[in-house]
């Protein structure tokens, strides 16, 4: 006896989730996503790689993820010079003779030099004017400009999720306030991790043995990317667990959805530096735009990534759900295609 589309009420009815009510496979299957999270998305019960590969490719353009990363970019933009002002807040009073530049430097390597001779000219003009006035008044204007930037997250990972905004506005506004600082604190380490990496090969180099100082040197430097890039999935762990509207959380150290995005991020951005290095003609031909546009561009890639992963980790809940559900016969398995037919 052929099983129906949906037998029963898989979960407990919820109204939040997007998904078309006509749709009630695909909506039982995020009702489940959003109500019973997995504990680890590395153990994807049973699915495959390549079947949760299509379902993200799917629906990256079903969720118009290139449209969103447009606006994360534009958001990013709008959300950097206020968190230069509340950093230089700080940093102008607590480290004025500090070698901060050096730290800031580490940027050059994924942004492209226009992009970040831009940036950096802007900061050293901030922390320059920077005063006992601007930690009161400067930090807090600069926390509630730069929280724009995570709720534009906050919007788009609700689409990734296919649930709705139900929170009330001051607890949305309230949950970007609160993370903003704690990822700005996340971009410090990582950048710290940089440096000291690089400090620590150069003091291990005159206390090693001098043909194998160069070794100790890489092999810190490699460590201190190493260390970056845990801390950089741990960022998007944090954006991942706060950003979606989803009924239950489960925090996750690390997922695949963060290694994805974070190494496709690290590619992006040097293929965009390679890129620019053999066809830098932004500037020719946008004159003093072109700087803001190349940083625009670097931040729609950094927006298209972090989604990227989010539909990655999202997929993967779906298709364990999707196999969940099957399996205890709530929903019916999707038809096999047709087999082709073999020529004569």
């Amino acid at each position: 006896m052929p099983i129906a589309a949906v037998t029963q009420d898989p979960v407990p009815h919820d109204r939040h989730v997007t998904v078309d009510p006509a749709n009630a496979r695909e909506r039982a299957i995020w009702e489940h996503v959003s109500l019973r999270p997995i504990r680890s998305l590395w153990d994807m019960k049973g699915v495959s790689v390549k079947v949760v590969a299509k379902r993200t490719w799917a629906s990256v353009w079903n969720d118009d993820i290139f449209g969103w990363a447009a606006e994360l970019g534009y958001w990013f933009l709008f959300a950097l010079f206020p968190t230069l002002v509340s950093a230089s807040a700080i940093i102008g009073i607590a480290a004025r003779h500090a070698d901060y530049g050096k730290l800031l430097a580490y940027m050059a390597q994924v942004l492209p030099p226009s992009a970040f001779e831009m940036v950096a000219q802007n900061f050293t003009q901030l922390t320059r004017a920077s005063n006992g006035g601007k930690i009161s008044f400067g930090l807090l204007a600069g926390i509630w400009a730069a929280s724009a930037g995570f709720s534009g997250i906050q919007d788009a990972m609700n689409i990734v999720y296919k649930v709705k905004e139900t929170r009330p506005y001051w607890k949305v506004k309230g949950i970007s306030i609160l993370i903003t600082p704690l990822l700005c604190l996340m971009v410090s380490a990582v950048f710290a991790s940089l440096l000291l990496g690089d400090f620590l090969g150069l003091l291990a180099s005159h206390h090693v043995f001098h043909m194998a100082a160069g070794a100790t040197i890489i092999a810190a430097k490699v460590a201190g990317w190493i260390v970056a890039w845990f801390l950089l999935m741990l960022m998007f762990a944090v954006i991942y667990y706060f950003a979606p509207n989803v009924k239950k959380r489960q925090f996750r150290m690390l997922t695949p959805g963060a290694a994805v995005g974070t190494l496709g991020w690290l590619i992006a951005s040097f293929g965009l530096r390679l890129y620019l290095h053999f066809y830098n003609s932004y500037n020719a031909t946008y004159g003093s735009l072109g700087a803001v546009i190349i940083l625009l561009t670097w931040f729609y890639i950094t927006g298209l990534m972090l989604l990227f992963g989010g539909e990655f980790n999202s997929e993967i809940e779906a298709a364990a759900a999707e196999k969940k559900l099957c399996d205890e016969g709530k929903i019916a398995p999707t038809a096999p295609e047709p087999m082709q037919a073999k020529a004569a």
